[in-house]
């Protein structure tokens, strides 16, 4: 056992504190990682709240790990001492069902492991990134392309994998116009990720306040969707849409942007109850569909596309210490566009 340094929660209504605990001697297959930075994802603020119900405490929240390789267990192949590595929402998956087996493992039918507020196979919970190392199995570590910082790409662990997968999925790319729906810690490697794809990628924001900077990350066009002309405008103008946003909305004036036989896909998670006109689906053949981040498979497909294009999220980096200010910060959207933790900083 390895005692690690953290940041915990010790319930819903307390703030994180320092904390100890022991992480598991390296198995055969086990990667040892000294995690040099860790995203903050709105997940993490939801759970270290119990807002979603079911959280395990004392929690130590993170799932956007990039760090480098301390040590491997002994019949390790994919990874040596020094690589850059990274790990995102989940650890393990039965590895057995039929979506495991096909290399959708993100969608085990058994359940995934989350990397934290989960339990291993043993019972044990699991703890995250908000710690300075962590121990896991090799066929859920990542390789990060070494031309990209370490904390620039740990948002890519759950950011951009929850938008590369949509977008690959359903086709994104030369010849494509696709709507971003907010943009945020999401929303932004949305844009980046889409351009970089070849689509024609559009901003759908509730004010004109990020137009200037929607330009800057890829989009070519940004508009309001407070302007009542908006739909109007845009109808039938789209063949994907995702949403990014975390609150309930009404479906339809979305719905009637998209073209026939396309789709609106939803990576938020909406607090509350959305609003769907059914006929707006009827009409033209439409879809609503959702999606959860990726497999491991494609998270290392997004993390070498993402070295090829130098994409890494936009970042402000803090120390372990400001956590519960950044997720206050995070509430009221002010952070462009992602915290990530400088995990150095535990040591001070």
């Amino acid at each position: 056992m390895s005692t690690a340094s953290a940041y915990a929660a010790q319930s819903a209504k307390t703030p994180l504190t320092p904390f100890s605990f022991e992480r598991r001697e390296p198995k055969d297959h086990d990667v040892v990682i000294d995690i040099k930075f860790s995203g903050i994802c709105h997940s993490d603020v939801h759970q270290a709240r119990d807002e979603w119900g079911g959280s395990i405490f004392p929690m130590v929240p993170g799932h956007e790990i990039a760090g480098v390789v301390r040590a491997i267990g002994p019949k390790v192949t994919h990874f040596k001492v020094g690589d850059h590595v990274g790990v995102g929402c989940f650890v393990d998956s039965c590895r057995t069902c039929i979506e495991c087996v096909a290399g959708d493992d993100n969608y085990c039918q058994t359940g995934i492991t989350m990397t934290y507020n989960g339990r291993d196979k043993d019972g044990a919970p699991t703890y995250g990134g908000y710690s300075d190392h962590i121990v896991v199995d090799e066929n859920y570590v990542l390789s990060i392309p070494e031309n990209l910082p370490l904390d620039g790409a740990a948002p890519l662990l759950c950011a951009g994998i929850t938008l590369y997968s949509p977008l690959k999925h359903w086709g994104a790319g030369p010849g494509k116009r696709v709507a971003i729906v907010g943009l945020g810690g999401l929303g932004h490697m949305g844009v980046k990720l889409a351009h970089a794809l070849g689509a024609h990628v559009t901003v759908l924001s509730q004010s004109m306040k990020k137009a200037e900077d929607s330009k800057r990350l890829g989009a070519d066009e940004f508009y309001a969707m407070s302007d009542p002309e908006t739909p109007a405008k845009l109808a039938n103008s789209f063949d994907l849409i995702i949403s990014t946003v975390g609150v309930a909305m009404d479906f339809t004036p979305y719905l009637n942007m998209l073209k026939k036989d396309s789709t609106m896909v939803l990576v938020g998670a909406p607090e509350g109850s959305s609003q769907l006109n059914s006929f707006g689906l009827i009409i033209n053949r439409k879809s609503l569909a959702g999606s959860m981040i990726g497999s491991i498979q494609e998270t290392q497909e997004m993390l070498d596309f993402c070295g090829r294009h130098n994409i890494v999220s936009d970042i402000e980096t803090i120390p372990m210490d400001s956590v519960n200010d950044a997720y206050e910060r995070m509430l009221k959207s002010d952070v462009r566009y992602r915290f990530v933790i400088d995990i150095a900083s535990l040591k001070k």
